[in-house]
């Protein structure tokens, strides 16, 4: 089996994630990162095993790397994307893949051009109990879907949520590409925002949108970090399909190890476990066998078409129409 070669563009703390899941698989090797702060990505270089490299630039000229994953802000995702195509090499992009629809589109054109493979890190749908479920609905298992919900109530300290963007861009981009997965795609779009302390952070720490499917059924979407949910059977984040003949959940209280883990008070395990997850799919199956992912960058453009319907309804108080038109 030949080895594929990783180069990480960026080493914050999802990238010891990944290469976790690089270096636990065989005939993967994680040859060498690049970071903007030097002491931190030698820091990190330490920690995985690789080497590191002084410039993004000389990075993708490494004959040995076959494959970029880009772990950076969200902000330069579009244009690492675009660099890694242009040099030849396969790409995961954390999520969001990027800012904006136009972005998205570049980065579509330029790995179209390159003929390369770009996978988002769309980490739920990579999970065991979501393909089981995805696999019950292609089957007819659960008969006509009526309902999908996703619901996730985590509480992120004011300093941590203060750095991201609110809870609409952060966590429902995460719902978007999920419901996409398991529910078709939207016709229209509800959304409401909340803000619990503004003086403390001013972005949305809750929003709910109510989706009308193409095919009529219906779907909301609950994210939060004002507050975890302590009550029994908690939402912390779960995700359940409704159809006439059955129903499906996938649920993060499922497996909990209490320790804490980054931003999260307890480590739920299917959290680190869907991004590893993700990165063993893109190796072995997308690059390797030369598959298409679960979730495309077309899935990460409707992905953000749904975003910015959310952000337009919640701003004029209207149901939008993905196709920019208002329902009536």
């Amino acid at each position: 089996m030949k080895s594929i070669g990783i180069g990480f563009i960026g080493a914050g703390d999802i990238a010891d994630l990944h290469a976790e899941a690089v270096n636990g698989l065989q005939g993967a090797e994680l040859v060498g990162l690049w970071n903007r702060t030097p002491g931190k990505g030698r820091a990190k270089a330490e920690k995985f095993g690789c080497k590191t490299y002084d410039s993004v630039n000389e990075l993708l000229e490494d004959p040995d790397i076959d494959a970029v994953f880009v772990l950076t802000n969200m902000e330069t995702h579009c244009e690492y994307t675009i660099r890694a195509a242009e040099a030849g090499k396969h790409i995961l992009v954390e999520k969001p893949a990027a800012s904006s629809i136009s972005e998205l589109e570049r980065m579509q054109d330029a790995v179209d051009k390159a003929g390369v493979k770009c996978m988002p890190v769309h980490n739920y749908i990579y999970e065991p109990g979501i393909k089981r479920a995805k696999a019950m609905i292609e089957k007819g298992q659960l008969g006509t879907i009526t309902q999908f919900y996703m619901m996730y109530n985590i509480h992120h300290a004011h300093e941590i949520r203060a750095r991201y963007p609110g809870v609409i861009r952060q966590i429902l981009t995460h719902h978007s590409y999920t419901m996409l997965y398991l529910a078709g795609q939207p016709k229209t779009v509800s959304c409401l925002k909340y803000t619990s302390d503004p003086s403390l952070a001013p972005q949305e720490n809750l929003a709910m949108a109510n989706l009308r499917m193409q095919n009529g059924s219906l779907s909301h979407l609950c994210a939060s970090f004002a507050n975890d949910d302590h009550a029994g059977d908690p939402w912390s984040c779960i995700i359940k399909v409704m159809g006439t003949k059955g129903s499906t959940r996938y649920s993060y209280r499922d497996f909990v190890i209490n320790a804490a883990n980054g931003p999260h008070s307890q480590t739920y395990q299917c959290y680190p476990e869907s991004i590893k997850n993700t990165a063993v799919h893109f190796i072995d199956q997308v690059i390797r066998n030369d598959e298409n992912p679960l979730s495309s960058l077309e899935d990460a453009i409707t992905c953000q078409r749904i975003i910015e319907a959310c952000e337009r309804s919640e701003t004029e108080g209207v149901h939008v129409r993905l196709e920019s038109r208002l329902e009536t």
